[in-house]
């Protein structure tokens, strides 16, 4: 495969998650919720994918099952508290504050998947956690935005656990199986708690369900195959400036000067990532 194809996998799925914020508070329902129709309608998506032949004997024994249940588990509490920081604060606190996950990655990847952490990535780090800093530096929040921060950093920690769980489990995972069984985990878990149907935002569930829940994971854990997580987390760094031009276009939320050229550092690492990765 070309080495540049699996980055260009991961890029593409972290810009259609980009506009993840935009969606969440523009579709007016609660967080739990907004999960469980989206999650259901990428079960429908990814099931009529995995009736055909071809995929049939991807599927894992039952003691492989307790892998994509550890890795849906984990994925909730990414996604809820992600939702949740973006329903109680601007998508740049969101966005800035789960994107402290990329620098707990860093840390963990030699840990647990025993990669070597080369010097362009440690300089891309770098760099990167300066621009973040920078944006960071730029908040302006008050206390009624204290619970979405506090959200959004918790999510943070936990895209670091599924970034390395599922750096493990592609390696014997289809992709589009890993992401049914653990949108299957995340489903059954929010079952006893959803009890309406708001038609109203029929749509946003539509979208997330095929466009966030189905397409940029499969995406995801396509370039995960072939990515290190160290490279992976760099390239992290691009999701929230998109999210943040996103919030700029859709919701007239306007950056700081900080956010401004915290983000064009944020942008410049991922072009060296990319070098690097050539």
């Amino acid at each position: 495969m070309n080495r540049m194809l699996p980055s260009l996998y991961i890029l593409l799925a972290l810009f259609l998650w980009s506009s993840l914020g935009v969606i969440v508070k523009l579709s007016g329902v609660a967080v739990h919720v907004l999960i469980f129709y989206s999650v259901i309608v990428s079960l429908i998506v990814q099931g009529i994918i995995l009736s055909r032949k071809t995929y049939r004997k991807e599927f894992p024994g039952l003691k492989l099952l307790q892998y994509p249940l550890i890795l849906g588990a984990a994925s909730l509490i990414n996604t809820f508290t992600y939702y949740l920081a973006f329903k109680h604060t601007t998508i740049a606190n969101a966005v800035l504050t789960h994107y402290t996950a990329p620098v707990i990655v860093a840390f963990l990847a030699p840990l647990f998947l025993k990669e070597r952490v080369t010097r362009p990535i440690i300089i891309s780090i770098a760099i990167a956690s300066a621009g973040l800093w920078i944006m960071l530096n730029g908040f302006s929040f008050n206390e009624g935005d204290a619970l979405g921060i506090t959200a959004g950093l918790v999510s943070g920690f936990a895209y670091a656990v599924v970034v390395i769980l599922i750096r493990i489990y592609t390696q014997s995972f289809n992709p589009v199986v890993l992401a049914f069984f653990s949108n299957a985990v995340i489903a059954i878990l929010l079952a006893p708690f959803v009890r309406e149907f708001p038609v109203n935002a029929l749509w946003s569930f539509l979208v997330m369900g095929i466009v966030h829940s189905t397409i940029a994971p499969i995406l995801y854990f396509k370039g995960l195959r072939y990515v290190s997580a160290g490279r992976t987390a760099v390239f992290g760094y691009i999701e929230p400036v998109i999210a943040i031009i996103f919030g700029i276009i859709f919701l007239s939320e306007l950056p700081g000067k900080g956010s401004i050229i915290g983000g064009l550092l944020i942008i410049f690492s991922g072009y060296l990532t990319l070098r690097e990765g050539k």
